[in-house]
């Protein structure tokens, strides 16, 4: 996705103690929230951007926002019932920030730097371009030169699931046949080979464990997990692409990048709480460092260590990253000047044109810009 493009479009206390609302809605093209009538105000709020993104053609779509403290969700369907706070979506990109927060855990710790070189086992060669290595930071914020895929993936692919056949094997070959597009830290890219290789350098061959262990775990994430358990499975939105249901996506090799990664509006809203309030949080240290700037790209665009950075219209900053497989659309954003947060999730896929944003981008930014 074209992350600088998306951002040009852009005009117009949480915590650890943070109980979101389990909102559920039934019926068609309903939502209904536990609010309370304090909250009544906030749920019209969301439920006017719930039609809205129906009416761009989502099938079912599930909101959460956080204000003053306090979380709310609430879903809405064409036909059926509706998505609540629990229902199971596939989370796409957003994935990334899990893994760039283990990243700041390891820095934090002292056990990895950020400007250390990129290392993996002697079969993966890593490809270079000018005088110094790819590091760490470099592909935290996509600034290592790789491209946005290994240039072997696609020829073997299921387009339904183009990740499930990749193998460490074929990463090797992929990496042995890579060039940089140019030379580490000079240029944004966004690549999802670069998160790949960086869940791949903290923990080899074994990174839903890491993420588990370091970072959704200690965060109390139950449902944010590559694995589909047979619970989740029963409250697993179908995912869609163009109209038509579609299997998830699967994934072994770059799972860092969100390929695979599964989690629900509740999960998201407790994450978002402890971004705005990593003060409350186990990952207090870690959630600082991912969010501050470590690459400028222009006016519109700052890298934190996976996170977006730009600016809303009244000069708040927009902390944000969304998400996408063959069948779902994420986005999540936060301001912590105002303390405020919105996700939104859709069970379609979409790709923003050269002139929009994806629906579920724009709706997102938009929320959050009002709160």
């Amino acid at each position: 996705m074209n992350r600088r493009k998306l951002l040009g479009s852009v005009t117009a206390g949480a915590g650890a103690s943070l109980l979101p609302g389990n909102a559920t809605a039934a019926g068609n093209a309903t939502a209904v929230g536990s609010a309370t009538a304090a909250e009544g105000e906030l749920a019209a709020r969301v439920r006017r951007y719930l039609d809205r993104a129906l009416a761009a053609g989502s099938p079912s779509v599930v909101c959460g926002v956080i204000r003053g403290g306090h979380g709310y969700a609430a879903g809405a369907a064409q036909d059926g019932p509706a998505p609540g706070g629990r229902t199971v979506f596939q989370l796409g990109s957003i994935g990334k920030t899990l893994t760039t927060t283990a990243l700041a855990r390891a820095v934090c710790s002292g056990t990895a730097r950020l400007d250390a070189p990129l290392v993996l086992p002697p079969a993966f060669r890593i490809p270079r371009k000018g005088p110094r290595p790819i590091t760490l930071v470099d592909l935290a914020t996509h600034t290592s030169g790789l491209p946005s895929l290994p240039p072997n993936l696609l020829a073997e692919a299921d387009p339904y699931d183009p990740y499930a056949h990749y193998t460490l094997d074929d990463l090797a070959v992929g990496l042995a046949e890579t060039t940089l597009s140019a030379e580490p830290g000079s240029t944004y890219e966004y690549s999802n080979l670069g998160s790949g290789l960086l869940g791949q350098s903290l923990a080899f061959d074994d990174v839903p464990a890491m993420l588990e262990r370091d970072v959704t775990r200690p965060l109390r994430l139950p449902d944010t997990t590559t694995t589909l358990r047979p619970d989740m499975a029963s409250r697993k939105a179908v995912g869609h692409l163009d109209g038509d249901p579609v299997p998830d996506w699967h994934d072994h090799v770059l799972t860092a990048a969100g390929t695979s990664i599964y989690s629900t509006a509740d999960d998201m809203l407790r994450y978002l709480g402890a971004q705005l309030r990593p003060e409350r949080s186990p990952l207090r240290d870690a959630i600082e460092l991912t969010q501050r700037p470590h690459f400028t790209v222009d006016e519109n665009l700052r890298l934190g260590l996976g996170w977006h950075l730009s600016a809303l219209s009244d000069g708040r900053t927009m902390t944000w990253h969304n998400g996408g497989t063959g069948g779902f659309s994420t986005c999540a954003a936060f301001s912590r000047q105002s303390m405020t947060a919105v996700v939104m999730m859709v069970n379609t896929a979409s790709e923003e044109s050269d002139t929009e944003p994806r629906p579920v981008d724009a709706l997102t930014f938009a929320l959050l810009e009002e709160l």
